[in-house]
């Protein structure tokens, strides 16, 4: 799965009173970095301004339309020297874009002298920002924000803002596919269509029925018959006959005809009852599969579970689950069993997944019908937890967590993992307060600090997280956050 490339808008600020040298190097040193970080960098060149930096208003307006004719996804500014305050306002304000930004200033090359070629970055960085805050732009600040660009910490911060505007640009562009309604007995799953849309996020309804009419219409051809393979190679199959994994090929298929022809990012699908009593498959292996394939499932229609599950694969690069934080352990306050019937993707499975019936269901529908979950225990490693909702009154807020996936002999069905979570007693107690459901997305990368900044800073929500519990955003939060959600030192 490859992320989508995400295009930088670069602002190299420079002011005539200091060295174009010196600006000019930090300028190709800040390109560099961008590109290495996975971005698309577009900035004047040496032909469009003075050494390919912005400072005259003429300059200023020039590289603010380049940016809005390339649709940039996120604003780079670094003043290479003291910069001009008023070029990075005017590119920003002519651009009309309100994009993540990043503000950072170029360190001295050596030791102050009366004769130095200096920058004063440290001053200029200042007065840049605050220009930005008078047009009412929000913006980010490195953990060390006067810097050269080949530092390790600006390579971090390069990576992480990249991540940062990856996941603001594709959640305010997202289109959700809604496969079947909610069920019934599932409140937590409401949710307001109009406010996500308010969001930017479009979401696309469709009826079991027209799943079903499809599946039940389609013949066993080679399509099919290859995505059982496929299956059979990577899960072990031999527990469910041939005739339920044909169906269950079949209802892969045609969801991803849906995702193709609906451009959709992700889908919440319906995935119990009448997908047993009608079709008689369970949906959770397909949903795993298609979860591997950068394509978030979310079970039962949980709508703003699908949002978590997709702002952690943007941030973390790879497939998310949605869970539920099931168990807390018997012996250990700090470690909880994130769980669901089997649904994970199966490229987390510690051994062999293999494809099951649904116990709890099958209860009610009969074992015959309730085949196509994937069972396994998740590999061990680092993981974030991400939960977005909505209060009454359609006003978003995200809850995140960090923490590792441990080995332990405790046993359960479906698909799970031991995840060991410091300051869960505390911060369950916010997730009870502040109203959050049952259902978590999980993705095994450490991204908190990215979602911190993408979620709080730019796309509105308020926030919660360890060490900030019952606190909303606020702008004193950097890129650098510990697995107990506080600022690393």
């Amino acid at each position: 799965m490859q992320a989508r490339k995400i295009k930088l808008g670069f602002i190299p600020a420079n002011r005539g009173f200091f060295s174009d040298k010196l600006a000019a190097e930090m300028r190709g040193d800040t390109i560099k970095i961008l590109k290495s970080a996975g971005a698309n960098v577009v900035v004047p060149s040496p032909k469009d301004t003075k050494v390919g930096c912005v400072e005259t208003i003429d300059e200023a307006m020039l590289v603010g339309r380049m940016f809005r004719e390339q649709q940039v996804d996120g604003i780079v500014v670094n003043c290479v020297n003291f910069g001009d305050e008023k070029g990075v306002a005017v590119t920003l304000k002519e651009s009309h874009l309100r994009v993540p930004i990043l503000m950072v200033g170029a360190q001295e090359t050596e030791a102050l002298t009366p004769t130095t070629a200096r920058r004063d970055s440290f001053c200029g960085l200042l007065s840049s920002c605050d220009a930005v805050r008078q047009l009412g732009l929000p913006y980010s600040v490195p953990e060390v924000p006067i810097c050269f660009p080949t530092d390790e910490s600006f390579v971090g911060t390069a990576g992480r803002f990249v991540a940062v505007v990856r996941v603001v640009a594709g959640i305010r562009n997202a289109r959700y596919g809604q496969v079947g309604a909610r069920p019934n007995d599932f409140w937590t799953c409401r949710y307001s269509e109009k406010a996500l849309q308010q969001l930017g996020v479009t979401i696309v309804t469709l009826d079991l029925s027209e799943a079903f009419g499809a599946v039940w219409a389609r013949k066993t051809d080679a399509a099919v018959r290859r995505v059982v393979a496929e299956m059979k190679k990577t899960i072990d199959c031999s527990a469910v006959g041939d005739e339920i994994l044909e169906k269950i090929a079949k209802f892969e298929l045609f969801l991803k005809k849906f995702v193709a022809d609906q451009k959709l990012d992700a889908l919440g699908i319906q995935c119990w009852t009448s997908m047993q009593q009608n079709l008689g498959i369970c949906a959770c292996g397909t949903m795993g599969r298609l979860d591997d394939r950068g394509v978030p499932c979310a079970c039962e229609s949980d709508m703003l579970g699908t949002l978590s599950m997709h702002a952690l694969q943007l941030a973390g690069g790879g497939p998310s689950c949605l869970a539920d934080w099931n168990n807390l352990h018997n012996d250990d306050p700090e470690l909880v069993n994130c769980w669901h019937c089997g649904v994970f993707p199966p490229s987390w499975a510690k051994s062999r997944p293999k494809m099951a019936c649904q116990e709890i269901i099958a209860g009610t529908t009969g074992r015959d019908k309730a085949m196509g979950v994937v069972e396994f225990v998740m590999q061990d490693g680092p993981v974030t937890l991400c939960r977005a909702t909505q209060d009454n009154a359609g006003r978003h807020k995200v809850a995140l967590m960090q923490g590792v996936v441990e080995p332990n002999k405790a046993r359960t069905f479906g698909g799970y993992g031991w995840v060991r979570l410091p300051g869960i007693q505390d911060f369950y107690r916010t997730v009870l307060l502040r109203h959050f459901p049952h259902h978590v997305a999980m993705n095994r990368s450490q991204v908190g600090n990215v979602l911190w900044e993408a979620f709080g800073n730019y796309l509105g929500f308020d926030v919660y997280a360890p060490g900030r519990t019952g606190g909303a955003w606020t702008p004193d939060m950097p890129f650098a956050v510990g697995a107990d959600g506080k600022a690393k030192k």
